[in-house]
């Protein structure tokens, strides 16, 4: 396969291709040419962007040489879960231009009448697949739930607001009765995230993705729903901290009593957090009790890339690290979040601290998040010039497979199932 043709939006909704120019991807702030083995067809349920105000970059046919296509807009890739991409989508940003709101930017290109991305499938897990969701049943179950617990301030949030209002496709599963369900704790963090996609301040260009809890659940009202969905479920987890609340440790004396009650209730399926680690003392409380499985959020495995996005107050970037240290010493699972941004994801420099990272931790899974940021805007508030040297992401991933050969890649958290020696199976099918 050859380069894919770049594509541009004509600002009407209208995508067409450029036969005169080849896309190429970027890596922190260059663009490349791709390398050929690296494009797979668009996933089902991806879709494309117009970039408003930015010129896709590509190489000419003829000449070989970099040059802007003038015909439009530029375009990107969001591709779907399970999926992570190599390449970010290659522009130059013009004076006047949006930040863009906070979804990924992924390369995108056409060859033989069909878009491509230069990506891999990281997870053979299907839960979150678009085909998956009967909209039907969702409703369905909404409205069966809602009358079952009627008074559930948190099964209300989750119907009204994450599954019918979001599409969270958590939420959604939850309402099928199926895998993880989702379990939002905390309407208060203690981080400042540069690209919180549930709060944003005022002053900001951009606005949060959706709207972040406003209460604080009970330890009865978390109980109370999710001992049925582990009892009923097939391979059942159920997980606290969402993308709509803030930090969960911060309610983790509410956490601790519901894992708790519901291990008196009953001893199936897999309790979950998913968390900064900024309160390792917590995760230790929250071990005591039957934590079986924490995932920790990250842009960076390096200190001095990580302050700067969370900008954490009263944790430092050693806590998450401490954090995961409790979780294997109690012999649980754990996980990083990893928000993988093509040109310092795969950096020497990251590498080296992940491959520290993994050691120190006796880590068991990371799962490759895209992350959702506008790039330029994300460099920019971190104040990144230089990502000095490169491996690429496909080069990263094969060198941490190679050395770590135990450690599972993935997108979502497992099932006790998986956890329990049997990963690789395709449970979710």
């Amino acid at each position: 396969m050859r380069s894919p043709y770049i594509l541009y939006s004509d600002g009407k909704g209208n995508i067409f291709e450029d036969t005169s120019l080849y896309v190429t991807g970027r890596t922190g702030w260059d663009a490349i040419q791709v390398p050929s083995d690296e494009w797979i067809e668009l996933p089902h349920g991806g879709q494309l962007y117009e970039l408003p105000g930015r010129r896709g970059i590509g190489i000419d046919v003829k000449t070989g040489e970099m040059r802007l296509c003038d015909k439009g807009w530029a375009v990107a890739a969001f591709i779907p879960p399970a999926h992570t991409g190599f390449y970010l989508a290659a522009y130059e940003t013009g004076p006047n231009a949006p930040t863009l709101p906070l979804f990924c930017y992924t390369a995108a290109g056409w060859y033989n009448d069909k878009f491509y991305v230069p990506a891999v499938r990281i997870e053979q897990d299907i839960r979150q697949e678009c085909g998956g969701f009967n909209d039907k049943s969702v409703t369905t179950g909404v409205q069966h739930l809602l009358k079952l617990y009627p008074h559930n301030r948190l099964v209300a949030h989750l119907a009204n607001t994450c599954a019918l209002t979001y599409h969270c496709p958590a939420a959604r599963n939850y309402f099928m009765g199926r895998w993880e369900c989702p379990i939002p704790s905390s309407p208060a963090c203690n981080a400042n995230c540069i690209g919180c996609i549930s709060f944003q301040p005022e002053e900001e260009a951009i606005v949060s993705t959706q709207d972040r809890l406003t209460f604080k659940p009970t330890a009865e009202e978390i109980v109370e729903y999710t001992v049925p969905h582990l009892e009923t479920a097939p391979y059942p987890i159920v997980s606290f901290g969402q993308g709509c609340e803030g930090e969960p440790l911060l309610m983790w004396e509410t956490i601790r009593k519901a894992i708790i009650e519901i291990r008196k209730h009953t001893s199936k399926g897999s309790i979950n957090i998913n968390t900064n680690g900024s309160r390792p003392d917590a995760v230790k409380a929250l071990c005591e009790v039957g934590l079986d499985s924490i995932r920790v959020s990250t842009n960076s495995a390096r200190r001095e890339i990580y302050t700067p996005y969370y900008r954490p107050n009263n944790y430092e970037f050693e806590d998450i690290i401490e954090s995961l240290k409790v979780v294997r010493g109690f012999g649980g699972w754990t996980s990083i979040n990893y928000f993988v941004f093509p040109g310092m994801t795969d950096s020497v420099a990251e590498y080296e601290a992940l491959r520290k990272l993994i050691i120190d931790t006796d880590l068991c899974m990371i799962q490759w998040r895209n992350f959702n940021i506008d790039p330029d805007w994300y460099l920019g508030k971190i104040g990144v010039v230089d990502n000095g040297e490169i491996l690429g992401v496909k080069q990263l991933m094969e060198l941490i497979h190679e050395e770590f050969p135990h450690l599972k890649f993935g997108y979502y958290n497992p099932p006790i199932e998986r956890i329990k020696g049997k990963f690789d199976a395709d449970f979710a099918h």
